[in-house]
């Protein structure tokens, strides 16, 4: 069984790195690039970037600031928000990125997550759902959503997702640990894996969601410290944690 990942998850808005609560109250913590940098030296084994405006906005995706990116890194790295087609996907992916992540586009038409794995295999598709209570958000958390996590992501997988990134609205930023509840039903309802967001707040809360997720995405406990990577490695591999060696 593959290792479990740590993810670190940069939110873009207006070019910068953004944080806040509940999907509200947004702070800027730095630059893409910067970030992006220090995390993989680091020794993070995956990025994620969130451009968490585009959809709203209804602009299109970040290929520039991917190439950027690309130069800078070594690992691989998902981009998400704007991409409402496959060429918006292979754009990006032809600027560097690894792995693309849909959102509300495929929401609005499910056909999406197919015509992406078709094209560019499931292994580059990830399809993020936003939940609270367990009922799927769109548009950045602002839109109610007749579907559940669960139902929602079995179809992704039907579908031909590689995976699933899971984020827990009611957890987002607030530090107190992942929604083990919603996160463990999502795991169980597909063979894919999961990338579990929302919450972190100590070692402790990463570990627990690494028993019911292969993957946690990370960014309250790391933007304002970036070298607390290395330690929360550290942490985890103290609480028994099998983790990959850190390049």
């Amino acid at each position: 069984m593959p290792l479990p990942r740590l993810i670190p998850c940069l939110d873009v808005n207006a070019g910068r790195v953004v944080k806040g609560v509940h999907f509200s109250g947004l702070r800027d913590v730095g630059d893409p690039v910067e970030l992006g940098g220090a995390y993989s030296d680091a020794g993070a084994d995956e990025l994620v970037f969130l451009d968490i405006s585009a959809t709203l906005e209804q602009r299109g995706t970040l290929v520039e600031l991917v190439g950027r990116v690309a130069e800078r890194i070594a690992i691989p790295f998902t981009v998400g928000g704007g991409v409402r087609g496959v060429a918006d996907a292979e754009a990006l992916l032809a600027a560097g990125a690894d792995k693309v992540s849909v959102n509300s586009a495929a929401l609005e038409r499910p056909e999406l997550v197919t015509e992406l794995s078709q094209r560019l295999g499931s292994q580059a598709v990830v399809v993020a759902i936003d939940a609270t209570a367990g009922d799927v958000r769109s548009r950045a958390g602002t839109a109610r959503t007749a579907r559940r996590a669960t139902e929602w992501a079995s179809e992704c997988e039907r579908r031909g997702a590689g995976e699933i990134l899971l984020t827990s609205i009611d957890a987002d930023g607030t530090r107190s640990g992942y929604d083990l509840e919603l996160t463990a039903a999502v795991a169980d309802a597909v063979a894919v894996p999961v990338i579990a967001s929302g919450g972190a707040g100590d070692a402790s809360h990463v570990a627990a969601a690494l028993e019911v997720a292969q993957a946690a995405l990370l960014a309250s406990i790391l933007h304002e410290d970036p070298t607390r990577l290395a330690r929360l490695r550290t942490e985890l591999q103290d609480l028994g944690v099998p983790l990959r060696d850190a390049a």
